[in-house]
């Protein structure tokens, strides 16, 4: 899935605008009453976030104009949802949101299928063996199956593999009423905990807010682990100003944060 497109399902992903928190709050005040403009402007701002979520399923193979398209689905059903009086961000609220609604649409598209030599295979050695075992009352081994169909012992190893029904992580364990509760839920992920994609959100959020010399040095300083002088030495100015901006930049995402 090529994630450096610049244009997905017609929307020009490097000129998406950015919503001031007092933008998205007047926003969300005119959608609650209905305005359908706000709304579209609400959803134009938060495309970022789709597009950032949409990351994490860089390898399901899935066309990316298709996931952005579901993902801004989730977007709108969040944005639809959204209670602006339990004090929770709405990129907190957004987020899982956007993934289930991904997540549903890979479990419903993924379909595997296995070619009919292969089950044709599987279903001689299958026959082979109930036949050897009726003939010598224990369980032959895959070589004396491979023998008594004259077909090699690796392949009706792999056909046999090809045919079981496998566990998808999307497939529902349990289910009450409500949605599902999905076997990849199940599945522990100390790297990608949805927490910690919230908590990156926000810091890239935090990150766009700053004038573009205060971002670069964020960025050279602590995804890039250059030191203040190497980066004083990079920008073209004192390892002090470096150090000034540096604070400014720090004070300024965290009121963003808190």
């Amino acid at each position: 899935m090529a994630l450096y497109k610049v244009e997905i399902c017609g929307v020009n992903t490097s000129k998406l605008p950015l919503l001031k928190n007092s933008e998205k709050d007047e926003l969300f005040e005119r959608i609650l009453n209905g305005d359908r403009e706000a709304r579209e402007t609400y959803i134009k701002g938060n495309l970022r976030l789709v597009l950032s979520i949409i990351q994490r399923f860089s390898n399901s193979n899935e066309n990316v104009d298709d996931l952005f398209q579901i993902g801004c689905i989730g977007l709108m059903k969040a944005i639809d949802n959204f209670d602006i009086t339990q004090n929770v961000k709405f990129s907190t609220y957004a987020v899982p949101m956007i993934i289930g609604e991904i997540r549903r649409y890979l479990r419903d598209n993924n379909a595997i299928r296995v070619s009919r030599s292969l089950r044709d295979t599987a279903y001689k050695a299958i026959y082979a063996k109930e036949a050897l075992i009726k003939k010598n009352n224990k369980e032959p081994t895959i070589t004396e199956i491979a023998e008594e169909i004259g077909i090699n012992k690796e392949d009706i190893v792999y056909a046999l593999d090809a045919i079981q029904s496998p566990v998808s992580l999307y497939d529902p364990v349990y289910v009450d009423g409500g949605d599902a509760l999905y076997i990849m839920d199940q599945v522990s992920d100390k790297k990608n905990k949805e927490e910690n994609w919230i908590e990156e959100i926000s810091l890239k959020e935090a990150m766009n807010k700053l004038p573009s010399r205060e971002h670069n040095i964020i960025k050279l300083r602590f995804f890039e682990g250059k030191t203040q002088m190497e980066v004083a030495q990079e920008i073209g100015i004192s390892q002090a100003q470096v150090s000034r901006l540096e604070k400014s930049a720090l004070k300024n995402m965290k009121n963003h944060l808190s």
